[in-house]
């Protein structure tokens, strides 16, 4: 999720060993630094080769906004190895009028838009950030994002930050399509058993390295192997011991690493079957 484009002044965290293969299913590829002032790509194809070299072979980059999701789907074309999603973050909600529907409708239908997100709702940050939409606002969102994601037969990706129970609720209200992806889980283990038991997929971020993550590394053990993501989020959200530092996709070993440890699993597995998911999930080539 991004609220803000600004970087850490911390140096970037070194390279890890490589473990291949890997699928980045949700970063942010402009926040990275791979977007100019023209909006142009130019720095995607060095971001991806420093994914590349330590095994992230595919990368997922996410949209939230307007502008964003523009860009998105130029770097999609821009490089083989990124696959975008389109949506407006909850936090924006309130700029989702009928030229952004509009819009949005038409970047979600090109063929390597491979979701539609990152949309959902998030209840921290109303009150606290300027501008941000309103609960209702972001209730409307949503349900208009699901919508979509039904009528283009994508995978909807829902961010959820402090609103499990209304998350659901609008799921059910709306009816879930048929693919469902919670980005960054970061819920207790009840939420957990719920969003499994639904058939949802759940994708793991750095914050799974978190010692302070008592409830996420409660839930983890409860996800099946087979509705599992692993993603970055870069440039946030970086993996322990470089908590702070700027995030990458090539940070990914970290965060398999550390949930091998915290499962008693081998890294390699790990990376075979989340790669082989999200090659399923989005339907990548």
């Amino acid at each position: 999720m991004r609220v803000s484009s600004k970087r850490s002044a911390k140096s970037p965290p070194p390279a890890p060993e490589p473990l291949t293969p890997l699928v980045d299913a949700h970063t942010h590829l402009d926040a990275c630094g791979a977007t100019d002032a023209a909006g142009g790509t130019d720095g995607v194809r060095a971001i991806m080769d420093r994914a590349a070299a330590v095994g992230v072979q595919a990368a997922v980059t996410i949209a939230d906004d307007l502008e964003s999701a523009r860009w998105v789907t130029r770097a999609a074309d821009a490089d083989d190895r990124v696959y975008a999603a389109v949506a407006l973050h909850p936090t924006r909600a309130n700029a989702l009028d009928e030229a952004a529907r509009t819009e949005l409708e038409a970047l979600a239908a090109h063929p390597r838009v491979v979701a539609i997100g990152e949309t959902g709702l998030d209840l921290y940050w109303p009150g606290r950030l300027a501008g941000c939409a309103d609960p209702d606002t972001q209730r409307e969102a949503f349900a208009w994002h699901i919508d979509l994601a039904k009528r283009t037969g994508k995978p909807l990706m829902i961010h959820n930050r402090d609103a499990d129970d209304a998350v659901l609720d609008v799921l059910a209200a709306e009816g879930a399509p048929e693919t469902v992806i919670f980005h960054c889980f970061s819920s207790g283990p009840e939420m957990a058993h719920t969003c499994v038991d639904a058939g949802w997929i759940l994708s793991l971020s750095g914050t799974v390295s978190f010692k302070n993550a008592r409830d996420l590394r409660e839930a983890v053990p409860a996800i099946p192997r087979e509705q599992l993501l692993v993603e970055t989020d870069a440039p946030f959200l970086t993996p322990h011991p470089y908590r702070g530092a700027p995030n990458e996709p090539y940070c990914l070993p970290y965060t398999v690493h550390a949930l091998a440890e915290l499962l008693g699993e081998s890294a390699a597995e790990l990376a075979q079957v989340t790669s082989r998911n999200a090659r399923r999930v989005y339907g990548l080539s």
